[in-house]
């Protein structure tokens, strides 16, 4: 495990963007207490069921919010009111703002101080999605999104749920530039590759015969800011669009989800296609897995010892710096790698799939 400071990355310890905190349906089951970037949230649904996400400590004593389940207050459902939560040790009462409205033995004004801190989230393809800014500022793009999660024809995903790993989110992200790994790992050597970036998302086009399928795999997989991946993989008849996230948990440790959204044969999908998207998205995993995997078993990759044809290892992790900066240094970055990047011995995917990601609305927020 190896921290930002030590990638020379900074002067933040963790970037800013979007981030999934929990898989949508979680908070069907009540208030959660979950821990990401190095600190502690509530994280629950108001009864108008917006997703909302607090600091976890009531002002007054200290007590989590969301981490209790035996007080009677829990146990009896009273405590959500609204779009507020009450604290389960003494019923102090805060907002989805984050502001003390209540307390329930007290009248006059409230302490100023005793107000906490709130975040903004939204539920986004059946994900909670965070904005996370160590500068405190709103969100300065949109949360990726696909149309297709909204056409019928697709069979949508539920998340694979594959926890915490001791691996920095930027070796996560050299997976964009790495297309010598795609062979050995993946069992599916490109033929063609590259790479682009466009202010806070880079994307990767690559492609050739990948043995899991037996089949031709083109590809294009993007991700916003640092948090979020999504790939639209095309490979015999199927077409699936790829979910992979991971969240920093600690400065070094990051959790990831996995989930495929796929296009049914029939509209609206029967039970064969939705046996189908599960299969699907199991194969998916495999591919994945392979990755994790090699990540749990290797040392921190400090510095990489590039060669001209292994991708752009540098250009990217320079281009991941600007998450880890206040928002206006990052510019600079986005200016100065902002274009396509290609590999020497490569060819650039033909005219018509570098269309595709333009005109078909894959880059949600551009």
């Amino acid at each position: 495990m190896a921290t930002s400071t030590e990638y020379g990355l900074g002067p933040h310890a963790f970037p800013r963007g979007w981030f999934i905190v929990a898989e949508s349906s979680e908070l069907d089951q009540g208030p959660m207490a979950v821990h990401y970037f190095g600190q502690d949230f509530a994280l629950y649904r108001g009864e108008s069921g917006k997703p909302i996400m607090l600091d976890a400590y009531c002002a007054h004593m200290g007590t989590h919010l969301t981490a209790s389940k035996s007080a009677m207050i829990v146990k009896n459902g009273k405590q959500i009111e609204g779009d507020s939560i009450r604290c389960p040790y003494h019923g102090w009462r805060y907002g989805a703002d984050g502001q003390l409205d209540d307390i329930p033995y007290h009248e006059g004004r409230y302490p100023a101080s005793a107000s906490i801190k709130s975040y903004e989230v939204r539920d986004v393809m059946g994900c909670v999605m965070m904005w996370y800014d160590p500068d405190g500022g709103a969100p300065a793009f949109e949360p990726p999104y696909v149309k297709e999660w909204d056409d019928p024809q697709y069979v949508q995903w539920q998340l694979d749920h594959l926890g915490a790993i001791n691996i920095h989110t930027l070796e996560i992200i050299d997976n964009m530039a790495d297309c010598q790994h795609l062979g050995p790992t993946h069992g599916a050597p490109c033929e063609y590759f590259e790479n682009e970036f466009k202010d806070h998302i880079v994307v990767q086009r690559q492609g050739g015969h990948i043995q899991l399928y037996n089949s031709h795999l083109h590809s294009v997989t993007w991700y916003t800011g640092m948090g979020l991946l999504l790939s639209k993989q095309k490979f015999g008849d199927s077409l699936i669009f790829e979910l992979i996230a991971n969240t920093p948990v600690d400065d070094g440790v990051s959790k990831a989800w996995h989930g495929a959204l796929y296009k049914a044969q029939h509209n609206p999908p029967n039970h064969e296609d939705r046996a189908a998207a599960k299969m699907a998205q199991a194969g998916a995993l495999e591919a994945f897995s392979a990755d994790f995997e090699v990540w749990k078993n290797k040392r921190p990759a400090l510095k990489v010892m590039q060669l001209k044809k292994d991708g752009p290892f540098n250009t990217v992790r320079k281009w991941c710096n600007q998450f880890y900066m206040p928002a206006e240094q990052g510019k600079a970055i986005q200016q100065e790698y902002n274009g396509i990047h290609t590999i020497e011995g490569f060819p650039q995917p033909d005219k018509k799939w570098q269309k595709e990601g333009y005109e078909e609305g894959l880059f949600s927020g551009l």
